[in-house]
């Protein structure tokens, strides 16, 4: 009988084991979705429980929130109790009818049995910026909730729509709250519930091509709004790390950041705090010859007005510093030299980057300033640089100018257009880079920049900048829509030795830290986009946080990240990340270089040029009053009389016996004191004769 039912049995036993396999599987994602804070599934409420009321109820507390989620939660009656007590000081803060509304359907997110996953990121952890105890929230509900509570709650009127959401809004696609069924829906990002096919399909995407991430790692915490970061291409391998109220600082080979700034201008530089505003340091430059001449280029803006002709705002302005003769690590403020300045009506499309090309020419990259027509009109005292690229030769000899005009400006000759521009039909270059290896033989001079677009501002464009060419109709490179509302920042053409795959390829993204890139087909010489994932999970070991606000490059080519909080309670949450290749070394034996130490200047002018100060070129300028190979000759105007020298400008040392500013008047009592002098010394000479006679005798 045992034998005739052990075939029964070992039936029962497998349907069994497939049934818990088969459902496993089935719910792999379910289980993923459905887990409460504290890792337990969530509870199924029995039916004398389900009190099913509708979300827009006028009932609050624990009976709003059964109504929300009538059959499964991860509330207990008391458990809703805790939540209100907890979260009193936070979500009920408002008088706002609208918003408080809002803020009664947040509170029940942790009775949703999606709560692990509406509180936690499942790659990331814990996110220290969010600052607020808030789940993550649907893309359109985000936006909803900050322009309805705006003014309501603490901290709102400290950030933008678009970075409040950067932290609170779901950007990958997985389940944000609300995840119920709900009758106010803004668009399609408003409910998790529109999205769950998509949000597998991406999870499917995202286990395919994760193999073909790079990793971000942090480098240097701490920093105070940066924006930007570059090598001055001397040897020492330091990184120049530019803050946006007007300091630059040095980040050593060694992985420090010097306590002393490499330059301070935060007094001169006319800073904006508020979302959009883009007035503060600008740029910096380093001349290709720095190691030997020093010179460096830097933009910001300022309302230290030389000039007040016309109608303005503030002024951008271009200065020419030189490194200090005896600390390499520091700029010598005494060397500044005003390059160029250009008025600007308003704060946002400014631009201002400066780079050098590989023809050894300044370029600076001037967006439109936000001019309307109205603005046309007044138009005196404004500049007509606006908009446009332009293109210096600072290597120059001439003393009593900054710069000449290269011959092959495509306006050198031209009575119409400034002689400077290079290319015009700019609105906002949002940094510009230069490749300065470029695979098309035709083309000597690659430079990319990312750009809104005049036409339709929604969109946003990449442009190879060409000699003479007008972007306010020549087609684009590459023209799409972004993939959030955050502004285009561009990046750098990667040339470095740690990665493979990413050379040759220009990297760019936008503020809300979405990554793209761009490269060129040797075929076709057709450049072809690409989306830039960031792992942050296997061999990666850190992860992104906070709106892009530039990026970097280093001595060797690798390309940084430069990220920060706007929050006003976290003044110094900058970072600096860089872009890293898991599947290789972090340092491969090919890409070591060892840091030469920084070096003093000891070309000849910088070491005998003292009254006046060296072009870029080596040849020494004098002060005014200075003369000279090398302004050590004193001038006076008119020359010195009665042999006397003149040791300053305009300042004799006269002669005894000389008196007045060109020794030109004869000072009479040192005349007889002078005589008096002479019979004394007739009279020892005398006394010295007799003695010496009075010894040979």
């Amino acid at each position: 009988m045992m034998l005739k039912m052990l075939p029964f049995k070992l039936l029962l036993v497998a349907v069994v084991l497939c049934f818990f396999e088969g459902d496993a599987k089935f719910g792999e994602s379910g289980a993923r979705r459905r887990r409460c804070l504290n890792g337990t599934p969530p509870r199924r409420l029995k039916k004398r429980d389900r009190r099913v009321l509708s979300p827009e109820a006028p009932a609050g507390g624990e009976a709003m929130c059964r109504g929300l989620y009538p059959r499964l939660s991860c509330c207990s009656r008391s458990d809703a109790q805790g939540l209100l007590h907890a979260e009193s000081k936070i979500l009920s803060v408002t008088n706002n009818t609208e918003c408080a509304k809002l803020l009664e359907e947040i509170r029940c997110a942790h009775c949703s049995p999606h709560a692990q996953n509406l509180f936690h990121s499942p790659e990331k952890g814990e996110t220290p910026e969010r600052e607020l105890t808030l789940p993550y929230l649907c893309k359109d509900y985000c936006k909803e909730f900050y322009y309805t509570c705006r003014g309501h709650i603490p901290g709102f009127l400290q950030t933008t729509a678009d970075e409040f959401c950067f932290y609170y809004a779901r950007k990958d696609g997985g389940i944000c709250f609300p995840d119920f069924p709900r009758k106010q829906v803004r668009g399609p990002a408003s409910n998790s519930l529109d999205h769950m096919e998509e949000y597998d399909k991406e999870e499917e995407i995202s286990r395919k091509h994760k193999h073909n991430c790079f990793c971000i790692q942090e480098v240097v915490s701490g920093l105070r709004q940066p924006i930007g970061a570059v090598h001055c291409g001397d040897g020492s391998r330091r990184l120049f790390i530019l803050e946006k109220e007007g300091y630059v600082k040095i980040f050593s080979p060694e992985g420090d950041i010097l306590k002393e700034p490499f330059l301070d201008i935060h007094k001169l530089v006319q800073s904006g705090i508020k979302g959009g505003d883009e007035r503060g340091l600008l740029s910096l430059a380093f001349h290709p010859n720095y190691k030997k001449n020093g010179k460096l280029y830097v933009s910001y803006t300022t309302n230290q007005e030389r000039w007040a002709i016309g109608p303005h705002d503030h002024i951008l302005r271009v200065v020419e510093y030189t490194v200090s003769r005896k600390n390499p690590h520091q700029v010598d403020m005494r060397t500044a030299k005003v390059f160029l300045e250009v008025a600007e009506l308003h704060r946002k499309h400014l631009g201002g980057q400066l780079l050098f090309g590989p023809d050894g020419f300044l370029y600076i990259f001037l967006g439109d300033g936000m001019i309307t027509l109205d603005d046309m009109e007044e138009m005196d005292g404004l500049s007509d640089f606006t908009g446009s690229v332009l293109r210096l030769d600072v290597n120059t000899d001439l003393c009593n100018v900054p710069y000449s005009i290269p011959r092959s400006n495509p306006h050198f000759n031209s009575t119409n257009q400034p002689p400077e521009i290079f290319a015009h039909g700019l609105h906002n270059p949002g940094r510009c880079a230069v490749d300065r290896h470029p695979t098309d033989v035709n083309i000597n001079l690659t430079i990319l920049c990312s750009d809104s677009n005049g036409k339709n501002r929604s969109s946003a464009r990449i442009l190879q900048i060409i000699k003479g060419k007008d972007y306010e109709s020549e087609p684009s490179l590459l023209e799409f829509k972004p993939f959030s509302s955050g502004s285009l920042v561009g990046g750098f053409v990667y040339r470095g030795c740690q990665s493979e795959r990413l050379y040759g390829s220009y990297v760019f993204g936008d503020r809300n830290g979405n990554f793209l890139t761009l490269q060129q087909s040797p075929a076709t010489k057709q450049w072809q986009e690409k989306p830039l994932c960031l792992g942050n999970t296997g061999t990666c070991r850190g992860f992104f946080s906070g709106p892009v606000l530039g990026f970097g490059e280093d001595e060797s080519g690798e390309i940084y990240v430069l990220s920060s909080s706007k929050s006003m309670t976290q003044p110094h949450s900058g970072k600096l990340y860089k872009i890293i290749d898991p599947k290789r070394p972090l340092v491969p034996e090919e890409c070591k270089r060892t840091a030469q130490p920084a070096q003093i200047l000891t070309s000849e002018c910088s070491r005998h040029c003292r009254n006046g100060h060296c072009t870029p070129t080596g040849k020494c300028c004098c002060n005014q009053g200075w003369e000279g190979e090398f302004c050590r000759t004193a001038k006076c105007d008119p020359a010195c009389r009665h042999g006397g020298v003149c040791v300053r400008p305009n300042k004799c040392l006269c002669k005894k016996g000389y008196l007045g500013p060109q020794c030109e008047q004869v000072d009479r009592n040192i005349r007889r004191v002078t005589r008096a002098g002479i019979l004394d010394q007739i009279l020892d000479m005398t006394s010295y004769l007799l003695d010496l006679t009075s010894y040979i005798v």
